[in-house]
């Protein structure tokens, strides 16, 4: 293959890292590019879309280090759009000096979702992950004025790097025991292959490595701290697009790498294999999750303990296995992402208006904000699972597909523990509804000026976002067709 034929598959990825650098260099010659950078880094992601819509619909280089595909070109334009919809809310924050390098990370983070979207390759796999995580270090620790900040960039570099070791031992072991790191390779050799010990470390260490990406419990201690202490914007790319990501690629290892070692189909028997892990996982992160947010005041906190419990859910569709579970991991991780992401959006307009992100602090906020109060309760009622929001026909895909896997419905009990925690997901979800509709603020004799107009692309941005949550929960499978068409 020439390099210009390899140019143009990896064009979209070229485009990204050109504007990254467009944008960084635009920032250090005009320290005044606060509102040149994000539209300079939005036509450029533009532009990788399109780059991506002209691809062909297979390709694969270098034994799949670069993979084209329907769901790959799919979900890599996913990450570009949740890219592209946190420029706003780094455009509206006062705080970020330097808006081109930070703009150019978020880019750069971009880059590393499209690496692990596109990938089935383990080495490049880790690569993205690393683009990844160092991107999103740097921005959470990106207010420097901000003491907080600082501690989030730290605990989540701590925590990453440690999850980053275990994952690359995982990768070598695994490379030991099959000779091969593409992930198609991986599972002929294992399908043929003795059981070894030393496969069933490199599949747990491996695992450890992703449920940090997810912050499935008991490997989330990271996130409360980077959701809360992390700049809005920040939060929000963390929450979302690296969540999108983490979870295309773990379904990928699991149900085409390690699909030989998954265990006995007798979902009773338990037997060895990564299921039950990720089984104990999705149960504990669901129940952990949702109990520690009911004791939580601050809003981005309580959203840090709501991704958890979230995580949980959406490895169901994983641990379900299938075509059915698969797509219903992907359409709910794409459907959370836009919540999220929105939800947060309409924090940083509390936080800015009033100071903080506490409970109190969105009290009686439905007076001042109408709009912003109706968007916030489609995030949050859709973030509980009711309809007919886009969150209720993720999780009853999921409960679905898990219900009717393995023999005898052996996943009925995690099943039951999903829709406990979702129960109690909803206590929470209220009390902050509670606070924006019926609360009322300590100072209510005080007139707040309206952030709508002051900050339009944000208002704007949040009635976008809030429409596809609604749109996606009207007509879901506006989505999923388009997810179940692109699996192989």
């Amino acid at each position: 293959m020439s390099y210009l034929e390899l140019l143009k598959l990896a064009a979209p990825e070229t485009i990204v890292v050109a504007t990254a650098l467009a944008v960084l260099t635009i920032g250090l010659v005009n320290t005044r590019a606060a509102l040149l950078c994000p539209v300079v880094a939005a036509i450029g992601i533009v532009a990788a879309i399109v780059a991506l819509l002209r691809l062909p619909s297979h390709a694969d280089l270098f034994g799949g280090m670069l993979v084209v595909s329907p769901l790959n070109s799919l979900f890599k334009i996913i990450c570009l759009i949740l890219a592209l919809v946190t420029l706003p809310l780094a455009a509206a924050e006062k705080n970020l000096r330097n808006p081109g390098e930070f703009t150019a990370l978020l880019l750069l983070g971009a880059l590393g979702l499209m690496l692990l979207v596109g990938s089935e390759e383990l080495l490049m796999i880790f690569i993205g992950l690393e683009l990844l995580g160092l991107s999103l270090y740097v921005m959470a620790a990106f207010d420097k004025a901000d003491i907080c900040s600082a501690e989030a960039g730290l605990k989540y570099f701590l925590f990453g790097s440690t999850a980053s070791a275990f994952t690359l031992f995982g990768i070598s072991l695994v490379y030991g025991i099959s000779g091969t790191t593409a992930l198609a390779a991986i599972g002929q050799r294992l399908a043929v292959s003795a059981a070894q010990p030393l496969l069933a470390v490199g599949i747990v260490m491996t695992l450890i490595g992703f449920a940090f990406k997810i912050a499935a419990a008991p490997f989330h201690l990271w996130a409360p701290d980077a959701y809360q202490g992390a700049p809005i914007p920040s939060a929000a790319f963390i929450a979302s697009g690296s969540k999108v990501a983490s979870f295309v690629v773990l379904g990928k290892i699991v149900l085409v790498g390690f699909a030989s070692v998954r265990g006995s189909a007798d979902w009773h028997a338990m037997i060895a294999g990564w299921s039950p892990v990720l089984a104990a996982l999705a149960a504990l992160s669901i129940l952990l999750g949702n109990f520690v947010a009911l004791a939580q005041t601050n809003v981005r906190r309580l959203l840090a303990y709501s991704a958890v419990a979230h995580g949980g859910y959406t490895l169901l569709g994983i641990v379900a296995g299938g075509r059915d579970g698969f797509s219903s991991t992907l359409f709910y991780t794409s459907v959370y992402a836009v919540t999220l992401i929105g939800a947060f959006a309409v924090v940083g307009v509390v936080r800015r208006e009033t100071g903080g992100d506490e409970l109190q602090n969105f009290a009686g906020f439905a007076t001042r904000s109408p709009f912003l109060a109706t968007s916030m309760s489609i995030f949050l009622l859709s973030l509980a699972g009711l309809p007919p929001l886009a969150g209720f026909f993720g999780k009853f895909y999921l409960f679905s597909a898990t219900f009717r896997a393995g023999a005898n419905h052996g996943l009925l009990w995690l099943v039951a523990v999903a829709l406990f925690g979702s129960f109690v997901s909803l206590y929470y979800y209220l009390v902050v509804l509670k606070a924006i509709f019926v609360d009322q603020p300590s100072d209510s004799g005080t007139r707040h000026p309206s952030l709508v107009i002051r900050h339009f692309i944000v208002s704007a941005t949040i009635a976008v976002l809030a429409a596809t949550v609604l749109f996606l929960g009207l007509m879901p499978q506006t989505l999923a067709a388009r997810i179940i068409a692109a699996l192989p």
